[in-house]
Parts: structure tokens; sequence; C-alpha cells
């Protein structure tokens, strides 16, 4: 499951950032771990997206700010749905439907993260798979601990799919993905949707319907909470998350132990991970998380779930981020991609 040492690419940027000699997560507090995360993570706006707007909606906690990316598709141009170069045979009912719709959450243990660290890997979405994404400014903790992130996913999603078609997109044609804690928030709104339709979150209007998910994209997502997996165990300094990062992570998300026996905060705690829709899961071998994203992916398979799950052993935790400078990290991208454009 694990290289015999990190793809030299990835490793030359793992050098880079650990030469800025920034402490582990960890060890700095809330509020500087925020801004160092923002600063390494945060670039230029590339690559260029056709429209890209801040907009934000009334969710159970407050305002929910949103960054919408929409490609030509969704401009009122021809969408290319079959993802092959070519619109010819893609006209007038597809151009009505609207361009397939994402809505996105970044990572950062549910403690870290904004639009702008996260901006990069959106644009690269909405361009590579031709859809309008939706990317999520959720509350964080530990100011707003668990369940707050997960409500304001499920009433994200819901949000989207209600004007979906104001944006250029296609609630039919709805998915959620994330990386890390928003791969676990995207797994929860599917998991929010399956169990209570259009609600309970608390945002969503007398007699909503409910969101139809049509697929989930799962970037190296936090799965579970068991701290001496073999992942774990391998990666338990790094690089880039380190084993105590995630027990800093989940004292700040979770409220009491109780919490972490919650299958909307710890979705490996769930009962039934089936009837689910269509997942993409990806894996990294130098991840701390990567046993238990492959422990997911194993019950989505045997509960009903269909499943790919695409595993990168020579990658370290949040290499997508990393798709313009390693070849691996933007070939990943690109497959993630293509299971939007299949799925959705």
């Amino acid at each position: 499951m694990r290289a015999d040492e990190l793809d030299p690419e990835i490793a030359a940027v793992v050098d880079e950032i650990e030469a800025l000699g920034l402490p582990d997560w960890h060890a700095l507090s809330v509020d500087a771990a925020r801004r160092v995360e923002d600063e390494v993570f945060s670039g230029d706006p590339e690559p260029p997206v056709a429209d890209v707007r801040d907009l934000a909606f009334d969710g159970p906690h407050g305002e929910v700010p949103v960054r919408v990316y929409r490609p030509e598709a969704a401009l009122g141009g021809t969408t290319d749905r079959a993802g092959d170069g070519d619109t010819a045979g893609d006209i007038d009912a597809e151009t009505d439907a609207g361009a397939r719709t994402l809505v996105h959450f970044h990572g950062g243990g549910w403690t870290l993260g904004t639009l702008d660290s996260i901006d990069g890997p959106c644009r690269e979405l909405a361009t590579r798979a031709d859809a309008v994404v939706v990317s999520v400014d959720y509350r964080l903790a530990p100011e707003h601990p668990f369940p707050a992130a997960v409500d304001e996913a499920a009433a994200a999603v819901a949000w989207v799919a209600r004007n979906a078609a104001a944006l250029g997109g296609d609630p039919g044609r709805l998915g959620v993905s994330g990386t890390s804690a928003g791969g676990t928030l995207a797994l929860a709104a599917a998991l929010h949707a399956r169990e209570f339709g259009a609600g309970p979150s608390g945002a969503e209007p007398a007699g909503a319907e409910p969101p139809e998910i049509a697929g989930q994209f799962l970037l190296y997502p936090i799965a579970g909470r068991d701290f001496g997996t073999d992942s774990y165990r391998e990666n338990a300094d790094g690089p880039l998350l380190t084993r105590a990062d995630m027990r800093w992570f989940f004292d700040s998300y979770l409220r009491s132990p109780v919490d972490a026996y919650n299958p909307f905060a710890v979705p490996l705690r769930a009962d039934d991970l089936g009837d689910l829709p269509p997942a993409t899961v990806v894996t990294a071998g130098f991840d701390p998380l990567r046993d238990d994203g492959v422990a997911l992916a194993e019950r989505f398979e045997r509960e009903g779930t269909p499943v790919e799950h695409r595993h990168y052993p020579a990658m370290a935790h949040g290499f997508c981020s990393l798709a313009d400078r390693v070849g691996a990290a933007e070939a990943a991208l690109s497959a993630v991609a293509t299971d939007v454009r299949d799925r959705l």
C-alpha cells in the first residue's frame, strides 16, 4: 500500500515546505495554524474559470459563504456532457438542463481552511470536469464543534440543489466532493440525504424536496478514528500530516468522546454504508488516513455502494492540491474529473 519512497516530485515540495521552518499544526495556536494554512496553500487564481463569484446563503447557524465557479458550459453555451471534447451531439436538451454541479468542502481537520486555500483545486475541477463547483466556507472548530459543519454541509447541498438552475447547473446532475475533513463532510451530506431527505438540518424551507446526489468524490477522507492502524504507525510523523495533528483536529472538533461514535463525525461507525451515491475514494500511501480510506472503499463495495478506489502508493496527504507541480497529482485529479463527468 506504500511505495518504498516518496515520489521525487512531491518529495521536493515537502522539502520546500519543511524549509519554511514551520511547526506541525498541533504545535500552533488555532489562529496561527489558520494563518499559516492560508498563506502556504493559497495561490494565484489558476487555471482561469469563465465566471467566479462569492455568494452566501442563510444556513442553520447563520450566513454561510460560498464561492461559485462556472465554466463556459454554465453560461449558456453548449454542454459537453460526454466529456469527449465534441459538443456536436450535445445540444438544446443538455443546454436547457444546465451543467453538472459539484458541492465542494475544503479540508483542514474541520479547524483550518478557507475558500482561498482550496481555490486552485476548485478551479481545476470546474475546468477539467466542465462543472459548476460551489465551494462551501463552513464554520470551523473549536468555536463551532460537531455537528455544526455537518449541519452546514447538508444545508449547502440542499441550497445548491434548489438554486442549481440559477447558477447554470442541473440539480439532476448533482455531486458532492471534498478533501480530507471535507471528504468526511461530503460523505456526511450523502448520509444525511439518505437518512433525512431535505431535513432536519434546520435551514430548509417547508416542503423542500430532498437533494438527489448522483455521486460523491472523496479525496483522502477522514473516515475513522483509530490511531493505531498500519498507516498511522508508518506515517506518524508525516509528511504534511501527522498522527499528533489528527489527534489535535479531533480534540478540536468533537464535543466529547461520545461524538466519536456518531457516523456523521466518523463514517466508519455507520451501521450501513450501502444505498449511497456512487463514490470515488482517493488514498495515498504516505498518508496516516490511508487505511481508513481503504476500509471505507471496501465497505462501500461490500455493502452495495458502487465505488472506484484510486490509490497512489508514492503520494502523501493533500497531494491533489499539487497538480501544477506533481505529475501523479495531475493524473489523479484528471481521473477524479473523469469520474465526475461519467457520474454526473
